[in-house]
């Protein structure tokens, strides 16, 4: 069962996702794509993996900030465990820079391309995944449009990923204010069919 936790910076999405996580499984593998780049994000490291582990809940903390897909395929799954992966808009970051150090500073079809399918990859690892997979993203396409290219690359890109990983999780939910609504629920179908939500 695959679950998409997205929101706004701050909006408690991360710490819904380990409550969720705390009250289906007994013990869970953190999965974390962040590259502390500089003493803030690692002392923001610190600060979180000391809060999973006075929580009294059992993490086993993974790093994977590239091959996410791949550490997804390789994890077992088990009836009393889950994997949180926290998060999907830090991996992409990752992975655009990854292809503008490849290719240059001028973006091509090519490397669109490559993202797509990176994308695609994490989409089908997702999907397949065993036990429960739980999944935070960041909702980046609210606020007012980027002022330089890569920013609107990631802005657009970040889009396409959320919806497409939403496409293959069995519940998505989006946390505002701390609040979190389950979305599937009540998505209304193009193909004349409602949710079983509010009509």
């Amino acid at each position: 069962m695959a679950i998409l936790v997205t929101g706004g910076a701050r909006s408690g999405k991360s710490g819904f996702a380990e409550r969720y996580a705390q009250h289906h499984a007994a013990r869970g593998t953190y999965i974390a794509t962040m590259r502390p780049h500089d003493d803030e994000l690692r002392a923001r490291v610190r600060r979180h993996r000391a809060e999973r582990a006075a929580s009294g809940f059992v993490w086993q903390t993974i790093e994977a900030p590239s091959d996410l897909a791949a550490q997804l395929v390789e994890l077992e799954g088990a009836s009393d465990s889950c994997v949180l992966v926290d998060c999907l808009t830090l991996w992409l970051t990752d992975q655009l820079l990854q292809l503008e150090a490849e290719g240059g500073e001028t973006w091509s079809d090519r490397m669109e391309e490559e993202l797509e399918r990176r994308i695609e990859r994490l989409a089908s690892a997702a999907e397949q995944a065993r036990g429960l997979l739980i999944l935070v993203t960041n909702e980046v396409g609210s606020g007012i449009v980027p002022a330089y290219p890569l920013g609107r690359r990631f802005r657009d890109a970040a889009g396409r990923l959320n919806a497409r990983i939403a496409a293959v999780c069995d519940e998505v939910f989006l946390v505002t204010a701390g609040i979190p609504v389950e979305l599937k629920a009540i998505a209304y179908r193009l193909d004349g069919e409602r949710g079983e939500g509010p009509r």
